[in-house]
């Protein structure tokens, strides 16, 4: 049957049709499929690239170096040495278990630590690197760098580890440095980087801790390439970090170990300030702790054996103790009472042993009384019942306004752990803390330094400098930074009358100098060194007991402050020597032989001494276990 060619014609048409829109369509697919390569391979090329270089590249912190500190003559305190470790990155290493097992074999490793390491690495992400081992010699470092294949995951690095040359000298001013923990991390706001790093050390304490982030420093990065099972194939590139800043304190290294020595065996603490700029020369605390445990983390024994000792070795006493200032507060009561122009220099008050006011008595500690005493002699013989009429005549708020003026009741802007504040009392202050109203006998015994009068060794040398100068003298404990010199606060003047205050420095020379003085025995006999200074007892419990008649803890703490040269201050010291009993007997003679110290810049001569004083100085020098002044230079060296 032969086809209609009409019906042939429209057929080959019909397939045209189909053939042009078939084509038409894989030629729009093909141009589409052009167009998402151009955009992928062109336009986003950027893009992919770097999500391609994520997968083989890895980009890791570099700890910066932690500054360095020095003693004012340029002695090291804290210093950086090398430290092997071995680290871990869960997501690097697969099968952590069995990554852990070869490495054991290889290099036996603690079990506490694995355990510790396995606990951190599921709180961490997965990318963080974990400590396994630390303290690794080279040997065992370099076993797991020739077995790098076979464990995935596994780093062998070399880091730096914080280091104390003098150990307990600068325990409790320099501090130490341990390694980052939760409650550090939930402590602070700090978002640096480098705390994520496993083990990286920052300052717990003392200076370490106050400038933290200066000594920290700034992380460098590297970009390493690596293999499909993480082996770091090579090094792309690293940018350094930023070193932490270099630290000199004004601290004295060789008069720091002196203080140390003469006051081991008390519980007690000694400042030595440079009057004219205010440097802080010392700061001594007895019993003191080597830092060193800390850093790498103290052994359970070894934090129990310092918290349960009875003369508390873990606080800095000289910055962060306060204590009732005892007759060493005098000075402020006499300065008080002739500013106001109530007392002139040979008025005198009679002392029969106590005074009665109120309906109660208030005693002198000399129970015969000391007679008719003036300013001179009130000091000179520590004379209570003189205190007690000056208090009545001036009133707390001036006798407080005073002390304000000489560093009571002030947190000095030092970097140091828990400063002190201490305490000038007022009537509101008294209303506010205590609930109650002020009364008479508060100011009495706020007038002998005792009462609700407290103060740090600190701040009762400063006091010292203050009275030896008449300006309001700033401590300064960072001498430079990075070599660049700290401001000096000298102060300005406090605004006392000069003739007051000379009636004052007078009647603390009568104290060391004259017969009679409570510090009489602890003079200095060189012409040019001798001191002026005043005693105190602070008493610890409200009963009239002979301190050899009480337990340790209960007895009286011993105070002494001076300065010297009197003629030409250079230096003033204090000395707190707790449950001492009297500060004529435990603390000035402390005190005398720190001021010689500091002032010879050694042993002193033993004709600076009394005479019958010297066969017993002779021996305790002998006894004292001081540092070789060579190990000073050889640590300097070193550095």
């Amino acid at each position: 049957m032969r086809r209609n060619p009409k019906d042939t014609i429209e057929s080959q048409r019909r397939i045209t049709r189909r053939a042009l829109f078939l084509g038409a369509s894989q030629l729009a697919f093909v141009g589409v499929l052009a167009a998402r390569m151009r955009y992928l391979q062109v336009d986003q090329a950027d893009q992919y690239r770097l999500l391609a270089d994520e997968n083989r590249i890895n980009i890791r912190l570099l700890p910066p170096a932690r500054g360095l500190i020095y003693d004012r003559n340029g002695v090291p305190l804290a210093v950086n040495k090398p430290l092997y470790r071995i680290t871990i990155v869960r997501e690097d290493a697969g099968d952590v278990n069995n990554v852990v097992a070869r490495l054991n074999a290889l290099v036996p490793l603690d079990p506490e630590e694995i355990a510790r390491a396995l606990d951190e690495m599921k709180r961490r992400s997965p990318f963080v690197p974990v400590t396994l081992a630390e303290r690794l010699t080279w040997e065992d470092i370099a076993k797991v760098a020739v077995n790098a294949p076979a464990l995935p995951g596994v780093t062998p690095e070399v880091g730096l580890s914080r280091a104390y040359p003098l150990a307990d000298d600068f325990a409790h001013i320099v501090g130490y440095v341990g390694a980052v923990n939760e409650a550090d991390l939930n402590r602070t706001n700090d978002r640096d980087p480098l705390l994520q790093i496993p083990r990286f050390q920052i300052g717990k304490v003392g200076v370490e801790a106050k400038l933290e982030k200066s000594l920290r420093g700034k992380a460098g990065i590297k970009r390493i390439e690596v293999n499909s099972i993480g082996r770091v194939m090579r090094e792309l590139g690293r940018e350094e970090g930023e070193p932490g800043v270099n630290l000199q304190l004004t601290i004295d290294s060789a008069l720091q170990n002196y203080i140390q020595a003469r006051l081991e065996g008390e519980s007690a603490a000694a400042v030595v300030i440079d009057v004219q700029t205010g440097d802080l020369l010392a700061i001594g605390s007895t019993p003191a702790f080597d830092p060193n445990k800390f850093v790498n983390g103290i052994s359970q024994a070894d934090y129990s054996a310092l918290l349960n000792d009875k003369y508390r070795p873990l606080p800095n006493k000289a910055i962060q103790g306060i204590y009732p200032p005892g007759s060493t507060f005098k000075m402020m009561t006499a300065l008080a009472a002739l500013e106001e122009g109530v007392l002139t220099s040979e008025e005198t008050v009679k002392c029969k042993g106590f005074v009665e006011v109120g309906g109660r008595r208030f005693h002198c500690w000399k129970r015969a009384g000391h007679g008719n005493v003036n300013l001179k002699n009130s000091l000179k013989k520590s004379c209570d019942v003189f205190y007690y009429e000056m208090a009545q005549r001036v009133g707390i708020e001036k006798i407080s306004e005073m002390a304000r003026k000489f560093g009571f009741g002030t947190k000095f802007d030092v970097p140091m752990s828990s400063v002190a504040k201490g305490l000038a009392p007022t009537k509101s202050w008294k209303l506010e803390h205590r609930g109650a109203e002020w009364v008479i006998g508060d100011s009495l015994n706020a007038s002998i330094g005792q009462g609700f009068v407290l103060s740090s060794p600190m701040q009762q040398a400063l006091m010292t400098a203050r009275l030896a100068t008449g300006r309001a003298v700033m401590p300064r404990l960072i001498k430079s930074v990075n070599g660049a010199e700290t401001p000096i606060q000298a102060g300005e003047s406090l605004g006392i009358n000069e003739n007051n205050l000379r009636l004052v420095r007078k009647a603390m020379y009568a104290v060391v100098n004259e017969t009679g003085g409570t510090a009489f025995r602890s003079r200095i006999l060189t012409e040019n060194m001798r001191m002026a200074g005043k005693t105190g007892t602070s008493q610890v419990g409200n009963t009239i007991v002979r301190n050899q008649d009480v337990p340790w803890e209960k007895r009286d703490h011993a105070l002494f402050v001076c300065f010297a040269p009197f003629d030409d201050p250079r230096i003033a010291v204090s000395v707190v020597v707790e449950h001492g009993g009297g500060g004529s007997k435990a603390a000035a003679p402390i005190a005398r032989d720190i001021a010689l110290q500091a002032l010879y810049g050694e042993l002193p001569p033993l004709d600076a001494y009394p005479e019958r004083d010297r066969w017993r100085i002779r021996s305790e020098q002998k006894e004292l276990n001081l540092r070789d002044p060579d190990s000073f230079r050889e640590s300097k060296d070193q550095a």
